[in-house]
């Protein structure tokens, strides 16, 4: 007796429908992830201008604290956040602005006001140690910048110029 199985019964029928219906699903949970994104995820955080194909980004402060000779170290303490000024000059009686940018998430980027103390500059402030940070340092009026990455699990990062020296 010569019984005919129904195409559904078949394991190779299976994989011809779910093979591609599991490509389109996949394709709108991506489309789904990309919309609802929160927050921007650009590694460059400074003002960016377009021309044409190209991106242009304000170098100043950069230049400046390059032609100062600015550098500093971050010291991560227990609760506490302090800068040391190695060299350059810096206005040791002005409050100065700390940003810390988390490589991947936007969300979770922090800016401290360090206000001066008698060897540089202090914050109250605890700091997650589970990741990377992008550390830059700036006063309020934005006249010059220093920057630096304090690696996950790391206590103290030096801060300079991104422009290296000519």
């Amino acid at each position: 007796m010569d019984k005919t199985r129904s195409p559904w019964r078949e394991p190779m029928v299976w994989l011809l429908v779910a093979l591609p219906l599991s490509a389109v699903i996949a394709a709108f949970a991506l489309l789904y992830a990309a919309a609802h994104s929160s927050g921007n995820n650009d590694m460059v955080a400074d003002p960016v201008q377009q021309t044409g194909q190209i991106q242009v980004s304000d170098l100043g402060p950069d230049t400046s604290a390059q032609q100062r000779q600015l550098s500093a170290v971050l010291h991560v303490g227990a609760g506490s956040l302090d800068v040391l000024p190695v060299s350059g000059d810096f206005d040791r009686h002005a409050p100065l602005r700390l940003t810390l940018r988390h490589p991947a998430l936007a969300a979770s980027d922090r800016a401290l006001s360090l206000q001066p103390s008698a060897d540089g500059w202090h914050a109250t402030a605890t700091l997650e140690s589970g990741h990377d940070w992008i550390v830059q340092l700036s006063p309020a009026d934005n006249g010059w910048r220093i920057e630096g990455r304090l690696p996950k699990q790391q206590r103290a990062v030096r801060l300079a110029p991104r422009l290296a020296p000519d």
